[in-house]
């Protein structure tokens, strides 16, 4: 199961995901800095704990290392998700309970991604073939 990251590793894994490219420890904190007191060394353990724990790749580029992320943060929230629902002792009364929480637009979300996927038996109908009105 991944386990959910810490609130500095998140921020940290935010600007990575977000630039979408290789970045130095530098150019990670200069921006948390833009928040935040932080520093050099504590955003290279960061960098460092999130390659050990494989959300991040790095490739050394003189005497510093550039990060990347191996996946995306669509990838980390589905397997959280899954974990999540996997755990639980009834997971259709979860699922059920997680829907009853969802907002209009994550509806709407949801059934783009079902039409998206091929999941065997479902047939997702639009909210004007079955009458459903988004909920809140």
């Amino acid at each position: 199961m991944p386990r959910p990251l810490g609130e500095l590793e998140d921020a940290v894994m935010t600007r990575v995901w977000e630039w979408n490219r290789p970045v130095t420890v530098r150019e990670v904190l200069e921006d948390l800095r833009q928040d935040r007191s932080i520093a050099y060394t504590t955003v290279m353990t960061v960098l460092d704990n999130l390659h050990q724990k494989g959300w991040v790749r790095r490739e050394q580029e003189g005497r510093a290392y550039r990060y990347e992320a191996v996946s995306t943060r669509a990838a980390y929230s589905a397997a959280l998700m899954n974990d999540a629902w996997s755990e639980s002792d009834n997971p259709a009364a979860a699922l059920v309970a997680f829907f009853g929480m969802m907002s209009p637009e994550q509806v709407a979300a949801l059934r783009g991604a079902l039409r998206v996927v091929d999941v065997a038996g479902v047939r997702v109908a639009s909210p004007e073939e079955d009458g459903d009105q988004p909920r809140r």
